[in-house]
């Protein structure tokens, strides 16, 4: 049974394909071109945390595909308290025909996926979120015509988002620089786990402008995220010389772009002026979500079979 739990699971090919496909649909979805690829398919998504892109997205892309999604709140289904993992899935999977799950820790998804029969997808957990970092080398992809030998640096901490965006810039053959301050570098588990797959330890610099001098792609995303709000003042303090502004953009070559993974804390990490300006790509980057997750179920539902 193949899934799709952390970006440790796809090769280089894995990749290619994907972003390949994405793009194709994406091209058919703009032509008006249906698709019954996933009819008769019913997608679960079980939701632990609040979710806007992710939710839409999912549901969406299903629907376009012919397929049929429920919404499967956190707080109702209970992963690890109402019931089991292993009785979850169990159930569950005698009944959908994927299960994509948006979690508060890793371990929830991990355990599913071990008793589960049918694809998993992570949707997000505390320390991947795979189907972010495909959606954001879709939109160099089309902002550069490759990705290949691109420069991405991430204005941030080493979260789960820089993970994802780690291994994937490796597999692509991007380079992926991490700016942010000392205290927030990768944590010992997430560079073993890199390491593990092959992918060398990220380049880490502690001075955004020299960061960002040679990037082709400037990415950043919020100082607190969720779980992390007794933590905000302080973040907000180690992190006020990181916010990706006009000054930051001047430091940077003239060509280089913008993302954003949202929601936005706008005026903390970002600026208005920058988020909205005319080298921002942060909203065909949350467009992409669909077009890679309906990839996504593709690859699992469809060519595995």
């Amino acid at each position: 049974m193949r899934h799709l739990l952390t970006d440790l699971d796809l090769s280089a090919a894995d990749y290619s394909h994907l972003l390949a496909a994405a793009a194709r649909l994406k091209a058919a979805r703009k032509q008006g071109i249906p698709s019954t690829a996933l009819a008769g398919k019913v997608v679960a998504l079980v939701f632990e945390k609040p979710s806007l892109r992710t939710r839409v997205s999912f549901e969406a892309g299903v629907a376009q595909l012919g397929g049929r999604s429920l919404f499967l709140p956190g707080s109702e289904v209970g992963l690890g308290w109402r019931e089991t993992h292993a009785d979850f899935a169990r159930t569950v999977c005698r009944m959908v025909d994927a299960l994509v799950l948006r979690t508060m820790s890793q371990e929830t998804i991990d355990k599913v996926a071990a008793a589960a029969t049918v694809p998993v997808i992570n949707a997000l957990s505390d320390r991947w979120h795979p189907c972010q970092a495909l959606a954001d080398l879709l939109t160099v992809h089309e902002a550069f015509g490759t990705c290949e030998g691109k420069t991405v640096v991430f204005v941030g901490d080493g979260n789960n988002v820089a993970a994802s965006l780690a291994v994937g810039c490796h597999r692509v053959g991007a380079k992926f620089v991490l700016a942010c301050p000392k205290e927030y570098q990768f944590d010992a588990r997430a560079l073993k786990e890199l390491a593990a797959a092959g992918v060398p330890a990220p380049v880490t610099v502690h001075d955004p402008r020299a960061a960002v001098a040679t990037a082709d792609v400037i990415y950043t995303d919020v100082w607190t995220s969720m779980g992390q709000e007794a933590e905000r003042d302080e973040r907000l303090r180690r992190f006020a010389a990181f916010q990706v502004n006009a000054d930051l953009l001047a430091a940077a070559p003239a060509h280089a772009v913008v993302l954003h993974c949202l929601p936005a804390h706008r005026g903390e990490e970002i600026t208005d002026e920058v988020l909205d300006g005319p080298r921002s790509r942060v909203f065909d980057q949350a467009e992409n979500r669909l077009h890679v997750q309906k990839a996504v179920l593709g690859w699992l539902l469809i060519s595995s079979h």
